[in-house]
C-alpha cells in the first residue's frame, strides 16, 4: 500500500442500474435553459445547479439522490438532509468497461438533455492500482484502446469532461507499477488523450498526483511523456483529501514545468483536509472525520485552476478498510459524516 496513493480507491464495479437510470433520462428530461434548474426527477427533487457558475451535469437518477429518496420515504428528513448536499452537486461518472460506449452515450445525451457538460472518468488502464484494491483494468493495451474507441464513439460531439486514468502516471513514477508496462502505458496514456480531443466538444484532463505524493520534479516530464502538453492540462487531488490551497499549491508548481497546462481540483472530500494519524499507507483509506469541499464550479478565482470539481463521488467507498464495502459501492454511514463534517 502506498501512501502517496491518489485514486486507487475506487473499482469500476458500478451497477449497471445507474447506467440505466441516466440513459433513461434521456427519454424524460427536457432541454433546461442556459440558467434554468432543468427539470426534477421523480424521485428526491434533485435539479441542476446553475450554468454560469457550475457548467457539469447533475445525475438526478445517482446513488446519492436515490439515497435521498428512500430517506424522505421513511420519514427520516434529518439525514435526507445531509444525503442531499452530496445529491445535488454534480459528481463524475466512471465509466464501466462492460458497456463503455453505451454509458458515455448515455451521460452524455442526458447532460446535453440538461443544457450541461458530462464529467467523465476512465479508469480502466492495464495492470491498474499495482494489485491493490482496485486492480484491474482492461486485459491489454488492444483491450484499452478498444475501450477509449468505445467511449469516443459513445460521447461523439456532445460536451464532455474527461479525467484521464487517475493514478496511471503516477505509478510510473513511485515504483509501483513495473518497469516492463512503462512504454505501453505511456503510448496507451497519449493514445487516449489523441482520440478524445479529436473529439469537437471534449476536454482531457491528465491525471498528475497530489500535493502528498512526492514532488513535481519527479512527474513532469513522465507527464508529458504521457501526452498533457495536447490535453487541455491535468487533475490533481482525484479521491484524496489534501487541501485545496495545497493543490493549488502543487498544480501551479507542476504547471510551471508543463508548459503553464491549466488544471483541475478534486474537491469533493477535501473539506478538513488529510487525515495525519494511523498507519501512513493506509490514511487515504476511508479515513474518519473527514468532509465535503469547495462545491464544484468553474468560478476558481485563479486563471491556471479551471475547476473545483467532485471527481471521487462522495460517500462511495475507498476499499474494504475500516468496516467499508468494496470500492466503488456506496457507504451510506460515510457519506452521512462526510455531509455533516
Amino acid at each position: 500500500m502506498y501512501g502517496s496513493r491518489g485514486a486507487g480507491t475506487f473499482a469500476v464495479t458500478r451497477a449497471s442500474a445507474v447506467v440505466l437510470g441516466a440513459a433513461l433520462l434521456v427519454a424524460g428530461c427536457s432541454s433546461a435553459d442556459d440558467g434554468g434548474d432543468g427539470d426534477k426527477d421523480a424521485g428526491a427533487g434533485i435539479t441542476q445547479q446553475p450554468k454560469e457558475a457550475d457548467p457539469f451535469w447533475v445525475n438526478p437518477d445517482g446513488t446519492a439522490a436515490r439515497q435521498v429518496a428512500e430517506l424522505e420515504e421513511a420519514g427520516q428528513d434529518g439525514e435526507a438532509a445531509k444525503v442531499r448536499r452530496i445529491a445535488e452537486q454534480p459528481t463524475a461518472e466512471w465509466i464501466n468497461p462492460e458497456n463503455p460506449e453505451e454509458q458515455a452515450r448515455g451521460f452524455t445525451e442526458a447532460a446535453d438533455k440538461a443544457g450541461r457538460t458530462a464529467l467523465l472518468v476512465l479508469y480502466n488502464i492495464p495492470h491498474r492500482d499495482c494489485g491493490q484494491y482496485s486492480q484491474g483494468g482492461a486485459a491489454d493495451g488492444d483491450a484499452y484502446r478498444a475501450f477509449v474507441d468505445s467511449v469516443a464513439k459513445g460521447i461523439g460531439d456532445r460536451s464532455a469532461t474527461v479525467i484521464l486514468e487517475p493514478d496511471a502516471v503516477l505509478h510510473l513514477v513511485d515504483g509501483c507499477t513495473p518497469e516492463e508496462f512503462h512504454e505501453e502505458r505511456y503510448d496507451l496514456l497519449g493514445g487516449a488523450v489523441d482520440k478524445l480531443k479529436a473529439l469537437k466538444n471534449t476536454k482531457v484532463y491528465l491525471d498528475a498526483g497530489n500535493a502528498g505524493w512526492g514532488d513535481p520534479d519527479q512527474i513532469h516530464e513522465p507527464l508529458t511523456w504521457a501526452g498533457v502538453d495536447r490535453a487541455d492540462g491535468f487533475s490533481v487531488n482525484v479521491s484524496n483529501f489534501y487541501s485545496t490551497e495545497d493543490s493549488i499549491a502543487y498544480g501551479k508548481r507542476l504547471s510551471a514545468k508543463v508548459g503553464n497546462k491549466h488544471f483541475v481540483i478534486d474537491t469533493s472530500r477535501n473539506g478538513n483536509g488529510p487525515y495525519t494519524e494511523g498507519d501512513e499507507s493506509e490514511r487515504w483509506c476511508n479515513p474518519p472525520g473527514r468532509a465535503l469541499g469547495e462545491t464544484p464550479t468553474t468560478r476558481t478565482d485563479d486563471p491556471l485552476v479551471d475547476a473545483y470539481l467532485w471527481v471521487k463521488r462522495p460517500g462511495e467507498s475507498d476499499g474494504e478498510c475500516k468496516g467499508g464495502p468494496k470500492a466503488g459501492q456506496w457507504w451510506s454511514d460515510y457519506a452521512l459524516k462526510l455531509a455533516a463534517g
